[in-house]
């Protein structure tokens, strides 16, 4: 066990007249002048540069093979359609990016969502059901205004409440300075 106060060699203490420990010399704390030294720094770099090849070529970035789903950057001939999806697309959270809607999104998931919009408003549907439809399947948590629910409901009123705590405790506090 090493720390602060225990020599990192059992039995060396610096400035001691103390023998070593079983087994230990000075002489095998240094390197033997024949002995083995440290990589120069041409080794190094050749190391590193090797290391990085390797890193580019087996990187998942490189590797993407899927192309886009087929509505995800093409518009719809209806304008009004279009103008539907994207209305829908820009209330509808990316779920893989933080803070993004699936209009603002360059993430391949969003992508795949924005296709998939587009593909069921071309079918026939409406905003309102693909909306539906999109909540049924990711939850509440998709829409940037989730529905107030009982579990949702501490999250909006705690603020309101701790407001009112302050405001009492602020009032009580004023009051008691007064003569």
């Amino acid at each position: 066990m090493t720390g602060p106060h225990t020599p990192r060699h059992p039995g060396f203490i610096p400035g001691s007249t103390k023998p070593l420990a079983r087994g230990w010399s000075l002489s095998r704390l240094r390197r033997p002048p024949g002995g083995p030294r440290n990589k120069s720094g041409v080794t190094r770099l050749v190391g590193l540069a090797f290391a990085s090849v390797i890193m580019a070529v087996t990187s998942p970035a490189s590797a993407q093979t899927t192309a886009p789903a087929r509505y995800a950057d093409t518009q719809l001939s209806d304008p009004v359609r279009e103008a539907e999806a994207k209305g829908l697309m820009a209330q509808i959270r990316c779920l893989t990016c933080e803070g993004q809607s699936v209009a603002d999104s360059d993430a391949d998931m969003a992508g795949d969502m924005r296709a998939l919009i587009r593909e069921r408003i071309e079918g026939g549907e409406s905003a309102g059901q693909v909306r539906q439809w999109l909540i049924d399947r990711y939850g509440d948590q998709i829409t940037y205004d989730p529905p107030m629910s009982a579990l949702s409901a501490p999250l909006w009123l705690a603020p309101l409440a701790l407001l009112a705590l302050g405001i009492l405790i602020a009032r009580k506090s004023f009051r008691r300075r007064r003569p």
